[in-house]
């Protein structure tokens, strides 16, 4: 009972419901075998879920989101939510994703979990920018609407539709001239065309789609 009364307040001044076995036992003073049985009895009663190896969740915490995991789940490299997880967050993609995307600059991998499955997409170091907190909290980095869109389009050079074709897109909260911008960042000149033709063409689309919206059938 004191190992999980110690491991309790440790949890507490943690202040937030993702952490690792190594953070807790660090506050708790004590060894990171003895901090990983006591969080296994949390696991085991309900109290905690187990996200990967030495990476622990409370999904009941009012302050928890998925999206709060993907800095834990890719160890050293770092991590920001993008493509059309971000899409979605900002407002631009209506249609819910099953999967988290999230670019790195680590290797590309998909991870399942208890919580939800993730999906890790590497860029450039180089390219590696154009992210913040969400909504000024500091629960998970997530990509601007712009860099999302151009992280997307990025990425569809090398691999396809899959990450090019997106469901009906609202792009009237995105800033024109900042993913034009993002365009130029990009460091490799052939990705750079790939993706400045893309954009245009979904620009295109949009404004066409904004006109019928506004004005009726075209």
């Amino acid at each position: 009972m004191r190992a999980s009364a110690s491991t309790g307040r440790a949890l507490r001044e943690l202040g937030r419901p993702v952490f690792t076995t190594r953070e807790v036992a660090a506050v708790r003073g004590a060894s990171v075998a003895a901090t990983s049985q006591t969080l296994r009895r949390l696991e085991a009663d309900g109290r905690l879920v187990r996200a990967a190896r030495g990476v622990w969740c409370d999904p009941e915490d009012p302050s928890f989101t998925p999206f709060a995991l993907v800095h834990a789940l890719v160890g050293s490299h770092p991590a920001y939510v993008s493509f059309v997880s971000a899409l979605h967050l900002h407002g631009i993609v209506e249609q819910i994703p099953q999967v988290v995307y999230a670019a790195t600059t680590g290797h590309t991998a998909r991870r399942r979990t208890p919580v939800g499955t993730y999906s890790f997409h590497r860029i450039s170091p180089r390219f590696f920018d154009g992210y913040d907190w969400y909504r000024g909290g500091n629960d998970f980095l997530i990509a601007t609407p712009e860099k999302a869109l151009i992280d997307s389009l990025y990425l569809a050079s090398r691999k396809g539709n899959r990450f090019g074709s997106f469901p009906e897109l609202d792009l009237t909260a995105l800033s024109l001239a900042n993913a034009e911008d993002w365009i130029q960042r990009i460091p490799y000149k052939p990705i750079r065309k790939h993706v400045a033709r893309r954009f245009e063409e979904i620009n295109t689309l949009d404004s066409k789609y904004t006109r019928r919206r506004h004005d009726g059938p075209l």
